[in-house]
């Protein structure tokens, strides 16, 4: 790295890499430059016949502590930093020091030293480099009174270098003296050949805490969009919240709203009667909304997990929850589920994060503001259709669906109802793709409540997915396709149920009404607002922008729906 200031001949050597040395010190001397090095960088030069000072030639002191200490000193960093300054000229005439044109440098292999598998904190502390990274930094800084595109190049090359060994010195230690609290170690990352995996932070501790099990990467993932999910769902409402997570998109979400008993019956606790807490509540409409999806989900709930949540959650597949606190009682409860391995995480409800993130795909780093975007009910004010009707269960619903948006992988549409996410379509090429198949998982919710299935009776010991397997194939149709008959039937104490006829369904689903319905971005055509209203679309909100802007209003006049245009797009990736 070289340093600005007077013309020098003067060159600092200091390299624990020794490479290349020896043909690049013989350049230097042939075009005429005062080649310095410390101990073992200049042993090797002398060893080529090549001429070289030792640093303690200019410092007037010899290495010491073992070699810890060689060119911190400052007729060596002096040297370095001066400027053309009158004051910095006279500093160094008065010292009798000599500028210094250029520093080469590497530093002493911190990670290729801890990377061996009989490293201890010992060797790693000896792998620490401290004059090299000083060497380096200081001709950085005083790279800038030139214009010369090489040295910012270098200048830039060297901050990153010790920005990168700093880095990685902090992660040795964090993993050393710091595990399960500013560092946790995953079972894997994205996949099981994917290791070693961990999370971590540079505060002095994260804002979760593992109570029991070893999170994996995609659990976190869920995990921490959906505890940012139903936390501004309270916010928002100041009602408790639930979600259920898989695979970065939400599956359901839902504030606590007392259920009725068709409502009970669908959502498969029904026996719990008047007994479910507010937060037990919500979680069994959010596990309601889609079952299939939701089996082996993660949990968020906005409040402290109790013993009866916990009663519900042992009752399903699942992965893990992730809450402000857990009961003693609902500790138990959790602590059986997957032999002893249920990801239990508690979550700091005070922590705000940085408002910056990061994301390094493909070793490249792109940085980006979070989306800290507020989602309130000013959001909703610009009704731009005919019908004006907007009523305070809508603009609770819409802010449910609006919300979900934040953490669905786009495309996404979100419809909502009675406080509650019915149907989630994510991450869609398209915006009527998305739009239909959260239609269609409506539809599905909806016919779940016919009195048909809601009577019907499963003989014991049939599991709760097996029973939502089977609703789900009797609803589609699919029962003798997806599921054969003779598998059908076996799950039931009686006669197996006669299929719904399509009118029958069509019937049904025409009672389903009120529904609101939330897109991350506009709408393109208004085939969007045609497909919502066959699942029961009263309310749609969406960012205006799209040049079809008043074909989509059009469409909302001609079904007599109120249209809400907002100027916020809500992508997630």
């Amino acid at each position: 790295m070289f340093s600005s200031g007077t013309k020098s001949v003067v060159v600092i050597l200091s390299v624990s890499n020794k490479y290349g040395l020896v043909p690049f010190a013989r350049k230097l001397q042939g075009l005429g430059y005062t080649l310095v090095a410390s101990g073992g960088t200049a042993k090797e030069l002398r060893e080529e016949e090549i001429p070289v000072k030792d640093v303690s030639d200019i410092t007037g002191a010899p290495e010491m502590l073992g070699g810890r200490v060689k060119t911190l000193h400052p007729a060596v960093h002096a040297g370095i930093l001066s400027r053309k300054t009158d004051s910095d000229q006279a500093d160094m005439k008065r010292m009798n020091y000599d500028m210094v044109s250029m520093v080469v440098c590497n530093l002493y292999p911190f990670s290729e030293t801890v990377a061996k598998p009989d490293c201890n904190i010992a060797n790693a502390v000896e792998n620490i480099d401290i004059g090299g990274v000083t060497l380096l930094r200081a001709a950085a800084k005083n790279h800038e009174r030139t214009s010369e595109d090489l040295r910012k190049k270098l200048a830039l090359k060297a901050f990153t270098h010790t920005s990168e060994y700093d880095t990685n010195i902090v992660d040795y230690f964090r993993k050393q003296y710091s595990p399960n609290e500013a560092q946790i170690s995953l079972r894997y990352g994205m996949n099981p050949h994917q290791a070693p995996a961990q999370i971590f932070t540079r505060l002095e501790k994260l804002p979760i805490k593992v109570i029991n099990g070893q999170p994996g990467f995609i659990n976190l993932l869920d995990a921490l969009n959906g505890w940012q999910l139903v936390k501004e769902l309270k916010e928002a409402l100041d009602l408790p919240a639930a979600a259920s997570f898989k695979h970065c998109s939400p599956a359901g979400a839902a504030v606590y709203r007392r259920m009725s008993d068709p409502e009970l019956k669908a959502a498969m606790v029904d026996d719990f009667g008047d007994g479910l807490s507010p937060i037990a509540t919500a979680y069994a409409r959010a596990r309601g909304a889609d079952r299939m999806s939701s089996f082996g989900d993660f949990i968020a709930l906005s409040d402290p997990c109790d013993e009866v949540t916990a009663e519900v959650i042992s009752r399903e597949v699942s992965d893990g929850i992730i809450c402000p606190a857990v009961s003693a009682g609902a500790l138990l409860h959790l602590k059986k589920k997957k032999g002893g391995k249920y990801v239990i995480l508690e979550v700091d409800p005070e922590y705000v994060p940085s408002p910056i993130e990061r994301r390094e795909i493909f070793g490249l780093t792109m940085e980006q503001k979070r989306n800290d975007f507020k989602v309130t009910p000013d959001l909703f004010k610009n009704i731009v259709s005919e019908e004006k009707w907007f009523p305070d269960f809508a603009l609770r619903d819409m802010t449910i669906a609006t919300i979900a948006l934040k953490y669905t992988q786009s495309n996404s549409v979100v419809y909502a109802k009675n406080g509650q996410v019915i149907g989630i379509g994510a991450g869609q090429q398209s915006r009527i793709h998305c739009t239909r198949l959260a239609g269609d998982k409506v539809d599905n919710w909806y016919l779940r409540h016919h009195p048909n299935i809601t009577a019907w009776k499963f003989k014991k010991g049939v599991k709760r997915a097996e029973k939502s397997n089977a609703i789900d194939n009797y609803v589609l149709g699919t029962v003798g396709k997806d599921m054969d008959n003779a598998t059908f039937e076996s799950f039931f104490a009686g006669p197996p149920p006669a299929p719904l006829s399509e009118q029958e369904k069509i019937d049904f689903l025409y009672t389903l009404h009120g529904v609101s319905v939330a897109s991350d971005a506009f709408f393109p055509f208004r085939d969007n607002v045609d497909r919502a209203v066959l699942s029961g679309a009263k309310f749609i909100s969406a960012p205006g922008g799209s040049n079809n802007d008043q074909s989509v209003i059009d469409a909302a006049n001609h079904h007599k729906l109120t249209l809400i245009h907002h100027n916020t797009r809500l992508f997630h990736h």
